[in-house]
Formats: structure tokens, C-alpha cells, sequence
């Protein structure tokens, strides 16, 4: 479970789908990132743009900021982060694999330690597919609980107003004067 968990914590979101950088699946293939790209160049015909895309120098810049963040303790990421910069600032923008082109990295990559972890990576997707459609009911109750109390808040507005107006016409058909009275009599 600890396995998935790391592998959650390497999950972003980019251009509305959730990816994963080369950088992270060669270390955790435990293959250098550049013969997993590599590779993938090989066989670029089975990666179409909706499963792998590489980052724009915004994207990039964003996703870094949010690493280091993240991750100020974690040493080896933040040297993959330093370690691919050149002279003018980042030598290669990274590729991002969604869940279907990390599927399609276990047909080029026949190692016991990448088939293994392809099967973890996979069960780590679903997690987070598990988490974000329970979000989403989550929501929905929560729109449902504020419809009925904005309903109940109308409705008891209602009830204030009804008794308002009973109390204000029996207090206007009263004698104040001539009713009993309470308590001591002299």
C-alpha cells in the first residue's frame, strides 16, 4: 500500500488529465529516464498525443514549483530537477504519460521490475479514479443539503411571519384595560 501511495504522490494534473513525468516512471522502473524516452521513441507510433505529451516551458515551471514545494525533503527528485538543466536553463521539457501511455509503456518495457510496476502504477490510477468519483457524490450531497436548507430557511421565514401576524391581530383585538388581572390585588 505504501508502494501506491508513493506512486499517488507522482500523479499530477496537466491539461486536464492526470500524467506522470518520465522522470518519476524511470526511477521507478529503476531505468535511466533517458532510455525510457528512448524507448519510447523507438515505438512512438503506439504514443498519440492523448498518451504522452511533452511540457511547455509554463507547464514545466509550474509542475517544478509545485515539486519543490511538496517535496522539500525528498533529495532525489529535486537533483533529477537540477540535473537536467544546461546553461540556459532547462535542457529537456519533460513528457507527461496519462494513464493509457503508462499502460502502453508495459509492452516496451519487458523487465520483471517494470511489469511489477506497471501493475502498481495501474492500481494507483484507479485509486485516485475511487477518490475523485467519491469527491464527486461528496458534492453532489453537499448541493443537495444546501437546496433543502435554503428550502427550509424559505419555509420557516414563512411559519415568522404567520405568527407575526396572528400575535398582531389578536394583540389589536384585545382590551388591554379590561382584562384580568394577575398576581397581588389590593
Amino acid at each position: 500500500m505504501q508502494i501506491i501511495q508513493s506512486i499517488q504522490n507522482r500523479i499530477y494534473e496537466l491539461r486536464g488529465e492526470r500524467v506522470m513525468l518520465d522522470r518519476d516512471l524511470a526511477a521507478l522502473y529503476e531505468v535511466e529516464t533517458k532510455s525510457l524516452n528512448l524507448s519510447v521513441k523507438r515505438n512512438i507510433k503506439r504514443f498519440p498525443e492523448d498518451f504522452m505529451f511533452q511540457l511547455t516551458k509554463d507547464e514545466y515551471e509550474s509542475l517544478r514549483f509545485q515539486i519543490e514545494t511538496l517535496d522539500k525533503n525528498n533529495t532525489p527528485l529535486r537533483f533529477q530537477i537540477e540535473t537536467s538543466k544546461g546553461r540556459g536553463g532547462i535542457r529537456y521539457l519533460p513528457y507527461a504519460f496519462t494513464e493509457q501511455g503508462v499502460a502502453m509503456l508495459s509492452g516496451i518495457l519487458n523487465s520483471d521490475k517494470a511489469i511489477n510496476m506497471n501493475i502498481a502504477i495501474m492500481r494507483a490510477f484507479v485509486e485516485i479514479r475511487k477518490i475523485a468519483l467519491g469527491q464527486n457524490d461528496l458534492k453532489k450531497q453537499l448541493q443537495d443539503i444546501k437546496k433543502r436548507i435554503s428550502l427550509h430557511d424559505e419555509q420557516l421565514n414563512g411559519l415568522y411571519d404567520a405568527i407575526e401576524n396572528l400575535l398582531d391581530e389578536k394583540g389589536a383585538l384585545r382590551n388591554w384595560e379590561e382584562r384580568e388581572r394577575i398576581g397581588f390585588k389590593k
